[in-house]
């Protein structure tokens, strides 16, 4: 009986943050190296304008189609390290909340991959959201990568 082994996949959570390129480098790599996949959510949050509905869709296309590009951009950047396509997710909604749905639905995700912030406010929010008592409910590991890592570190770390 041939058994089928599902390849790892790496989860990177994208968002504006500087250390975003750190935490999607270190994913490829390691997906590269391990014959396994990148995939990346981009989550839409709410706007302030919920209750000027017509200026809300507007503006809830606007970030959809941003969010497009910059999903488009770091695919074609990622392409050559990992060797393979990312997988993409784009939802609206709470990052935490459709972070933690992502992974509950998705049981191809192996790792979540983030890089922790730094400056003076911390790791980041999903960081600190996620060491706590959420993280006991994870079905999967977290790795944190330091965002202050040059390109030369990530390469001897992954």
């Amino acid at each position: 009986m041939e058994v089928t082994v599902n390849p790892r996949v790496f989860l990177v959570v994208v968002d504006e943050t500087e250390e975003l390129q750190i935490a999607v480098h270190y994913a490829a790599r390691r997906a590269a190296h391990t014959g396994g996949r990148v995939a990346l959510l981009y989550v839409i949050e709410p706007s302030e304008l919920q209750h000027w509905i017509a200026i809300e869709n507007l503006a809830r296309e606007e970030r959809r189609e941003e969010a497009e590009q910059l999903m488009q951009r770091l695919c074609e950047e990622i392409l050559p390290i990992a060797g393979a396509m990312p997988i993409v997710y784009i939802r609206e909604g709470t990052r935490r909340d459709e972070l933690l749905a992502l992974i509950a639905e998705e049981p191809s995700i192996s790792i979540l991959v983030l890089a922790a912030g730094t400056g003076p406010e911390g790791p980041g929010p999903l960081i600190s959201y996620l060491t706590g008592k959420p993280a006991a409910r994870l079905r999967i590991p977290i790795t944190i990568v330091p965002g202050s890592l040059t390109m030369e570190q990530l390469d001897a770390v992954s």
